[in-house]
């Protein structure tokens, strides 16, 4: 495909894809003048600075349309960002830019939302090692990129505040956003159906990757503890040498294996008894003391594993580990090596809607009603 052509298929997947106003602006503009104009991109609500996948394709567009297109950001990427306050102003041709705002909002808002989600969880387990595991619940390609490049934004940003934050992803794909050359992890559940027991998984997972250390779930057959304890036995060594890792993903439908109400309550007692004194809600409680993945849980396995001379054994927490997640255990100090988690992706998605308005008309300040915020401010 020539330059042309290719300028061609641009323009028309640009136009494809943008909303059917900002093309009739277009229109309207080319009928009775350009204009030289500036707009200020923003969210309402308090974010990181992810611009990069919009900045990117702006300067694609830019650069196939010998247009160019003036990019002022406000903030640095990762640098944190009010509610309200502009992101960046665009600043170039009103021909060349007034179909570019739907794909340029929907470039910028939800990578800036889900980095936000990743640098408080990264803040709030500072010690805890974070794997991006959210290719499964994207929807595509182009999501799952995005993501990614999200969760390492918001890590970075943590990072510089002392966190350990991610250190990498689930998959090769996106492996670059977190500078490693291939995506990390060991086994699925499917693999400890297939081998007929958690010590079989592990023992053909060995075999296969013998210089690797290895993570081993031990959730499905409802025996999280038993099945540690073997597997360790049958691992001695690299137990001891801390290449032995117990992934915890019980699903909140049961409780890890031992544990009820009564005997969470217990184990939290034992170990960090002001958490259940400062919970502030229903959801909180759970995250305690309930069902499925539970500080009380987490601690169940580290105790039995440390009673039983496996103190250098990892434990690696998935199922839900959210913002709010994170800020419980970390109040009940549980002892997680490692978090495996999607959920920086954003549960509410209205709160990822960027939005971009005009702020000026060959050089004079102008903008709707309401909107004055928007505005350059006066040296």
């Amino acid at each position: 495909m020539d330059d042309r052509a290719g300028a061609d298929a641009f323009a028309a997947d640009i136009a494809a894809r943008t909303d059917a106003y900002f093309t009739r602006t277009r229109a309207v503009v080319a009928r009775f003048g350009d204009k030289r104009v500036t707009y200020a991109v923003f969210l309402r609500r308090p974010v990181i600075c992810a611009p990069r996948l919009m900045t990117d394709w702006l300067a694609a567009v830019a650069a196939a349309r010998s247009s160019p297109i003036a990019v002022e950001l406000l903030h640095p990427e990762g640098a944190w960002v009010g509610a309200g306050e502009p992101i960046a102003y665009l600043s170039g041709s009103l021909l060349a830019l007034s179909e570019l705002e739907t794909i340029l909002l929907q470039k910028l808002g939800p990578a800036c939302v889900a980095a936000h989600h990743a640098y408080q969880m990264c803040l709030a387990l500072p010690a805890v090692a974070f794997l991006a595991m959210e290719a499964r619940h994207c929807a595509g390609a182009e999501m799952q990129e995005m993501m990614a490049y999200a969760a390492a934004t918001g890590s970075a940003a943590a990072q510089r505040e002392g966190a350990r934050g991610f250190v990498g992803n689930a998959n090769d794909g996106t492996a670059h956003w977190f500078g490693t050359p291939r995506g990390l992890g060991t086994m699925p559940h499917s693999l400890i159906g297939y081998a007929g027991s958690t010590l079989r998984a592990a023992e053909m997972y060995r075999e296969t990757f013998p210089d690797e250390p290895m993570t081993v779930l031990v959730d499905y057959f409802g025996r999280e503890i038993t099945d540690s304890l073997e597997v360790c036995a049958r691992f001695p060594a690299l137990a001891a040498a801390g290449g032995l890792s117990f992934r915890l993903d019980t699903h909140g439908g049961r409780f890890v294996e031992g544990l009820d109400p009564a005997a969470s309550y217990a184990v939290l007692e034992r170990h960090v008894p002001g958490a259940i004194r400062r919970y502030r809600s229903e959801t909180e409680l759970r995250y305690l003391v309930g069902t499925g993945v539970s500080a009380a849980a987490i601690w169940r396995l580290r105790e039995a594993l440390d009673a039983a001379g496996y103190g250098a054994v990892r434990i690696v927490a998935s199922s839900g580990f959210g913002v709010d997640k994170c800020r419980v255990m970390a109040d009940a100090q549980a002892p997680i090596d490692v978090v495996g988690t999607g959920s920086f992706i954003p549960d509410s998605w209205h709160e990822t809607y960027a939005t971009a308005d005009i702020v000026a008309y060959d050089g004079e300040p102008m903008v709707k009603l309401g909107r004055e915020f928007l505005l350059r401010r006066q040296p």
